[in-house]
């Protein structure tokens, strides 16, 4: 009985020695991460995009810290772990990993943007760009996208960015189904880092996102990698 009991307390101190890993880290929505970074007695905002992303907007005040690169580690080592950090990307999938990766390192605080900077688009809160550089390219607005597919019959959008792993995954499978409908339906594909404005306007939160059109009415939208026989379906 003894040796049960000590199994038993054994293995739930081991549990509870295992559960830190998202201790200190919050989600947080668009509005509730605008409200930390301005209430924060520290400014440790960190952009995990690309440079490129960065130099194309960012929420003021931010630092280019590109996760797939030293310069991640490098910006982190400044950092003051016993202070807040606040960390974002496109869409949020980056920063979740760099924020995962900032409570490993020791850090007590994290806030993750949720739904990244599509979601602080969706929220119209305001960007920044690099002091006296160009205002950004807005791509595509919402009035030239109906153009464009205005009198098709079967139209497939694919809504994706060049870093995104699952957008990746998901260009052949969409490709192929295409190509076997022998031209009853027509794929478009709309990067949302080149097309803000459009992201914005349809509230793109999360990648990779479809639509289907039917004689221009949208008839079916979906977030998220599917496979071939879901497209079958439609």
């Amino acid at each position: 009985m003894k040796s049960l009991l000590f199994s038993l307390l054994f293995s739930l101190t081991l549990f509870s020695c295992s559960q830190p890993a998202g201790e200190g880290l919050q989600d947080v929505s668009a509005t509730e991460f605008q409200q930390a970074i301005q209430t924060g007695a520290s400014n440790q905002l960190l952009d995990v995009r690309t440079p490129e992303e960065f130099d194309g907007g960012h929420i003021a005040g931010a630092i280019s810290a590109d996760i797939s690169s030293e310069l991640f580690q490098q910006t982190v080592a400044t950092l003051d772990k016993n202070k807040a950090v606040y960390v974002y990307c496109l869409s949020g999938g980056r920063s979740s990993q760099a924020a995962q990766q900032l409570i490993s390192m020791g850090f007590k605080q994290v806030y993750n943007l949720g739904g990244g900077i599509l979601a602080w688009n969706a929220a119209s809160l305001p960007l920044s760009t690099e002091s006296g550089s160009e205002s950004r390219q807005e791509g595509m607005s919402l009035a030239a996208f109906e153009t464009q597919i205005k009198g098709k019959k079967k139209v497939i959008i694919d809504y994706n960015a060049t870093w995104c792993g699952p957008c990746k995954q998901l260009s052949p499978i969409l490709e192929a189904y295409v190509k076997d409908q022998k031209g009853e339906v027509e794929l478009i594909k709309i990067d949302v880092d080149a097309n803000p404005e459009l992201a914005k306007a349809k509230n793109i939160e999360a990648i990779p996102y479809l639509e289907l059109y039917l004689d221009g009415k949208l008839t079916w939208k979906n977030v998220g990698l599917i496979g071939r026989s879901e497209l079958d379906k439609l």
